[in-house]
């Protein structure tokens, strides 16, 4: 959520920035019309509480009955005029509350002008494809020559783009988890393990709602969501806190299986895993000083390009536009890695600075000296990495001709074997 003197201060800034997402500013009008409306009733409202308050102490000093009955007859007309202010001003607040929360963050003054994601710009790429001395398997033909993806059983136990993982399937995946929770340990991150299921209000902190209602799974017996990434429930864990600002950055990672109501093309995207309303994800996430946040967004984007290059892919990192960007996000960087058998660049990684986005909407604050006030913290979040795009890009990479796929060398000591055949 933005922060209200912003908007009111910077109309015309607030407008551009929607404009370069694609958005309409009819949102930007409404809600300086309700502040403004707010305002007037609130100085109003505060004026005829002083002079109740004056007429009170009066009233009890005055000697006349006949004026003391008169003031007291004022005093029920500013008790009437009082008692209708509140209740438009409960209106006005929600009112102003409900476009607020519909306007997305601004992008960072870096980030690039562009209308879609044809337009987001490569920043660099490393490495080059693997030459292969034969026509390299799509991973839905290759799993299933191994035995290690089992699509039929999947969509026979939940329905269509679910998908069952066998034997070395299974810990292949599994041993992409381990590792990459160990690597980011190694890297400085704190390990937590959340619920997988989080409040309605922790959802809306996180900025997933209610823009993205329509993507979630819901339990709508309780207030219960499955989580659609992990960034959800760590942004919740510090939401109504006061934190110590000595004690940023605080560095979390996070495994949880994500749930999403992704939208399915009728083309290449519904063959094989690379979709599916159930997914697993590493994520990694930051609390910092907002003068570090910058600083914090590259070192992010390196830990996740090291992930990549561990393990052995050729990647690229591309810059978000703004009309690609994240409803909750500053600015973006997303890496991307080839598969050959897909014969596309797969998006495993993005990187993104919230600012203090997240923060003013799930009430995370912090204090730098004891009695100093209190501020709005940055918040970052990093696909470190999402699967199963990563288990693909493995799969595809590493396959051979006779159909095998040679493990990657940080991958064998959790699988236990160095080639699945």
């Amino acid at each position: 959520m933005l922060d209200i003197h912003l908007i009111r201060e910077n109309p015309a800034l607030l407008r551009e920035a929607m404009q370069q997402r694609g958005m309409t500013t009819e949102l930007v009008d409404g809600v300086l019309a309700a502040d403004e409306e707010r305002r007037k009733t609130l100085a109003e409202l505060e004026a005829l509480r002083k002079e109740r308050n004056t007429a009170s102490k009066e009233i009890g000093r005055m000697p006349d009955d006949d004026a003391r009955e008169q003031a007291k007859a004022h005093v029920r007309g500013v008790n009437a005029r009082i008692e209708t202010l509140e209740k438009i001003l409960a209106e006005v607040d929600a009112r102003l509350h409900e476009q607020m929360i519909w306007i997305p963050n601004f992008p960072a003054a870096t980030v690039p002008f562009g209308k879609d994601e044809n337009e987001n710009v490569i920043i660099k790429t490393i490495g080059t494809p693997r030459q292969f001395d034969f026509a390299p398997v799509a991973h839905w033909d290759l799993s299933a020559a191994l035995g290690i993806i089992d699509f039929e059983r999947g969509v026979k136990l939940a329905g269509s783009r679910f998908y069952v993982l066998r034997d070395a399937g299974a810990k292949l995946q599994r041993a992409l988890i381990q590792w990459m929770l160990d690597l980011h340990g190694a890297q400085g991150y704190r390990e937590v393990y959340t619920p997988f299921m989080v409040r309605e209000q922790i959802l809306f902190g996180a900025g997933q709602l209610p823009k993205f209602r329509d993507n979630l799974f819901r339990d709508y017996e309780r207030d219960a969501w499955f989580v659609p990434t992990a960034e959800v429930p760590i942004t919740g864990m510090h939401a109504d806190e006061i934190l110590d600002a000595a004690q940023f950055p605080l560095h979390y990672v996070a495994y949880t299986p994500c749930f999403r109501k992704e939208p399915m093309s009728a083309g290449k995207d519904v063959r094989g895993i690379k979709r599916g309303f159930q997914f697993d994800k590493v994520e990694m996430y930051k609390f910092c000083l907002p003068e570090n946040s910058e600083a914090e967004l590259e070192t992010l984007l390196k830990h996740a390009e090291e992930t990549v290059a561990a393990l052995g892919f050729t990647y690229r990192v591309k810059l978000l536009c703004t009309g690609d960007l994240g409803f909750a996000a500053r600015k973006t960087f997303d890496i991307e890695v080839w598969s050959p058998g897909c014969n596309e660049w797969l998006e495993v990684s993005s990187c993104s600075n919230v600012g203090d986005f997240q923060a003013r909407r799930a009430n995370i604050r912090m204090r730098r000296t004891a009695g100093a006030r209190t501020e709005f913290p940055h918040t970052l979040n990093g696909s470190g990495l999402g699967l199963p795009r990563t288990l693909i890009a493995v799969m595809e990479n590493n396959q051979q001709k006779d159909g095998s796929i040679v493990v990657p060398e940080v991958l064998r000591q959790y699988v236990k074997m160095d080639v699945i055949k």
